[in-house]
């Protein structure tokens, strides 16, 4: 209940409780705006309120010492073209920060050897990383033959979206199969198809219409047969 308490009180001061003009106060003054001194003070506010626990305020000093520290290198590291990476880092460091002093204040053990000796646990990792990048690839090489001649003019898209949703489309359909929520991927596909109707009519070209056809259905068809395979070698002792 605590780690929750934690976790609800750093989104809470982080989002909900930081104005954006506070943001902008704090990349450009860095260690000088009273915004940043401001935030952190919210943030061990938050944490007596919801923990409500006197032996706990050395954690709550601790964690918002923790959360300045991040904050300070996050405003003189980060550079206008890395706002998103850092942003990403900063959450991930604040969370773990969380999860770390909420397991040293109640003893608990994190055995992080243990988690990755579960043979469920890998086999879960490697199906997902191998729908991400190594699938994206397989499916380029695999229908790479049949590209078509869009135009090196043609800017209507954005860079890499396809890739990403096709490795979106696939986690999800992975995500369905092992949950046993089929209805669920008829319900995906068909969604997809009826957003991508309106583009392939547009364009009158029946390569490009196949050459999406193709693509998708590969992409499913591999994210199912992962899914599938999933489920078989789960209980098994690998």
């Amino acid at each position: 209940m605590i780690l929750l308490k934690l976790i609800f009180a750093h989104l809470l001061g982080d989002f909900i409780l930081q104005p954006d003009a506070w943001v902008v106060a704090k990349e450009q003054k860095k260690w000088r705006a009273w915004q940043l001194y401001a935030h952190v003070g919210i943030h061990f506010a938050l944490i007596c309120l919801f923990v409500g626990q006197a032996d706990f305020i050395m954690w709550a000093v601790l964690l918002t010492l923790l959360h300045f520290t991040t904050d300070i290198l996050k405003l003189y590291f980060q550079k206008p073209t890395s706002k998103r990476a850092w942003f990403f880092a900063d959450q991930i460091i604040h969370l773990s920060a969380i999860v770390l002093i909420w397991a040293w204040s109640q003893s608990v053990s994190l055995n992080v050897f243990s988690i990755f000796g579960n043979q469920n646990f890998l086999l879960l990792i490697t199906c997902l990383y191998a729908l991400t990048q190594p699938v994206s690839v397989l499916i380029r090489i695999i229908i790479s033959k049949w590209t078509p001649d869009t135009g090196s003019n043609n800017t209507d898209s954005l860079v890499s979206a396809g890739n990403f949703i096709g490795i979106l489309e696939r986690l999800f359909v992975f995500a369905f199969v092992i949950a046993g929520k089929w209805e669920a991927i008829g319900f995906l596909l068909a969604a997809k198809s009826i957003f991508r109707f309106g583009d392939l009519k547009e364009a009158k070209d029946r390569k490009l219409t196949e050459y999406v056809l193709i693509g998708t259905l590969l992409s499913f068809g591999i994210a199912l047969l992962m899914g599938i395979l999933f489920n078989f070698l789960q209980p098994m002792s690998l």
